[in-house]
């Protein structure tokens, strides 16, 4: 399994809200239906058709990418972070969330689909306070087979060892902050194409009539090695413009440009990702995107001069 973490600098904490017990009557029932499955030989696509009558029909859940950058934004009272406490009163709740971080890379498709994920803490060099966080939110194996049968593009493989890492509960923890929602993440091949993302994207949109919130965390723009430890302010030209022409064409929906803008922007994809791997999950979000459906962009902001936290809403 391959895992990339980066080691950030930053102080400051708040403190974890205690987590509230949770009703899961519905995720047990289709988790039992997967065991009866396996134990009478039903097929898997007639266990996971019981399933889906076991997970009501929803209002359809919108999709979102957020730059979660630094992962001290889960604690510090900033801008991302209270936008983040802002959005979870403001979204509908959801039945499920699936995430699809940066911070999860691995040689083939995977989905979480143990009952209690773990905090994973997977940075460096940040003060005991933020090492000290937990994000206690339930699994969902019942999701998670319903993702796997979802998807032909690839085959999925169950995880049970990976968690939550902090391109989730960085997010989440302002978010959600009772932890009380189901949560299970989707992986990242590194070495696929940006098509391949794209296409599983597209085979996840059934997931949000069933109730589930999909995001994607990474950053639009994430150059660490030249990020301004100073804190004077400043963006870097090079950051601005590959926000700037990756914002125009979502808004413009060509998403033909934004899958192929390393051959379209040469040198300057390279300065705004050295490694792509927090630019892959928008991939997911932009395949999510169905026809009439608009986009609405917050904390479009750029963090110490070489992060973009453009973050979007699509539906």
């Amino acid at each position: 399994m391959h895992v990339r973490t980066f080691v950030f600098r930053s102080v400051g904490f708040l403190c974890l809200p205690r987590a509230k017990k949770m009703r899961r009557s519905t995720f047990l029932k289709s988790g039992s239906l997967l065991a009866v499955a396996q134990i009478t030989g039903m097929s898997t696509l007639k266990a996971l058709e019981a399933i889906g009558d076991a997970l009501p029909k929803t209002e359809r859940m919108p999709v979102m990418f957020v730059g979660h950058g630094n992962p001290m934004n889960a604690i510090e009272d900033n801008f991302y972070h209270r936008k983040w406490q802002e959005l979870g009163k403001q979204l509908p709740k959801p039945k499920a969330i699936l995430s699809i971080s940066a911070h999860w890379l691995t040689p083939q498709t995977r989905v979480t689909a143990m009952d209690r994920p773990k905090t994973i803490h997977d940075f460096g060099g940040f003060p005991k306070k933020l090492f000290d966080q937990e994000y206690p939110a339930p699994g969902t194996p019942a999701f998670a087979a319903m993702t796997k049968e979802l998807v032909n593009h690839t085959t999925i493989q169950s995880d049970l060892s990976w968690g939550l890492d902090h391109g989730t509960w960085s997010v989440l923890l302002p978010m959600y902050p009772g932890a009380d929602i189901p949560v299970y993440q989707l992986s990242i091949v590194y070495e696929q194409p940006p098509s391949y993302h794209y296409e599983i994207g597209k085979q996840l949109n059934a997931l949000r009539d069933k109730g589930v919130l999909i995001m994607g965390s990474g950053n639009i723009v994430h150059n660490l090695a030249r990020v301004d430890w100073g804190g004077t302010g400043a963006v870097y030209d090079w950051a601005q413009e590959f926000d700037s022409k990756v914002k125009n064409w979502i808004d413009e929906g060509d998403h033909a440009s934004v899958l192929n803008y390393q051959k379209i922007m040469g040198s300057l994809a390279d300065m705004a990702h050295p490694s792509n791997d927090h630019f892959l999950p928008l991939f997911y979000i932009l395949g999510l995107q169905q026809k009439g459906e608009q986009v609405r962009y917050f904390n479009d902001r750029f963090d110490m001069g070489s992060i973009s936290m453009r973050s979007l809403l699509i539906g």
